[in-house]
């Protein structure tokens, strides 16, 4: 059997790794979904864009913000580089976001998490790319309040697929459909409630995927807890940034963080969480 220390590491290493792709997902995938809307916007009024080169998620490489110089592979190690380059672009020494090295940073320290807490085997590797694909669900949607269809259908499926495998401890295929079902239609039916007596959107569509997604993984026993965790800790960071003057009053507070968050807070958790909560 795998040593577990030896595993832990290994799933920080992993993690670092992924970490480095997903601030690439994080950066590009809304970019991508603007360059489709447009598309489909000049198709339906009749007009033709101009010519692009290819842009995904694997072309063109990495380049600086700043001058536009492909990053080197020595100078793209997770974390390493942005620490050796003091925060600095090796061509222009512009300054580069510390956020880079924080979303590989936080990649490897919850892969390793997961590693402790579920231990070598499927289970594990499953749990990791929930982590993961909710990593960057967060960051995007903390950048541009858009959570998109691209992560959080084949985070739902995935869900499904796991308790139709038997990988979740104590949760049935039956538990993530209804948890699928029944994340959806508890947000949608607050988002139509509130739509009817204000007039206004309250949250996005991706929001009930989002959560349907959670319960999927985790069951419709643990919506409850996500959704309880998420509101309470939303509530107080808008009013902290409200009253802080961080944040207008109008400006829409985007929620996909405060789930994602507590979803995996009670993935890692489990049987845990409610013992916790009442000491709390």
């Amino acid at each position: 059997m795998l040593d577990s220390s030896l595993f832990i590491t290994a799933a920080a290493l992993v993690g670092l790794v992924v970490g480095s792709f997903l601030n690439v997902v994080i950066h590009r995938l809304p970019k991508m979904m603007e360059g489709e809307w447009r598309a489909q916007c000049a198709e339906l009024e009749g007009r033709t864009l101009p010519e692009a080169g290819p842009y995904n998620l694997v072309v063109p490489r990495s380049q600086c913000p700043s001058c536009n110089t492909p990053i080197r592979a020595r100078d793209n190690i997770p974390v390493l580089s942005w620490i050796l380059l003091r925060g600095k672009c090796a061509h222009c020494a512009a300054p580069i976001s510390p956020r880079y090295p924080i979303v590989e940073a936080l990649t490897a320290a919850l892969s390793a998490l997961v590693a402790w807490t579920f231990g070598p085997g499927l289970p594990a590797f499953a749990v990791a790319l929930f982590t993961w694909v909710l990593i960057a669900l967060t960051f995007i949607d903390a950048d541009t309040t858009l959570l998109p269809d691209d992560l959080t259908i084949p985070l739902l499926w995935l869900g499904l697929l796991v308790n139709l495998l038997g990988l979740m401890p104590g949760l049935s295929l039956r538990d993530a459909v209804l948890g699928a079902i029944a994340g959806y239609l508890v947000l949608w039916s607050i988002y139509w409630a509130f739509r009817l007596a204000t007039g206004k959107e309250g949250m996005g569509y991706g929001d009930f995927k989002l959560l349907a997604a959670l319960g999927a993984w985790l069951g419709w026993k643990a919506l409850l807890p996500v959704l309880l965790l998420s509101s309470v800790v939303g509530a107080v960071v808008g009013i902290a940034l409200i009253a802080l003057r961080r944040h207008g009053r109008g400006v829409p507070i985007p929620f996909g963080p405060y789930l994602a968050a507590a979803g995996f807070l009670v993935m890692i958790l489990g049987d845990r969480l409610p013992a916790i909560l009442r000491l709390a």
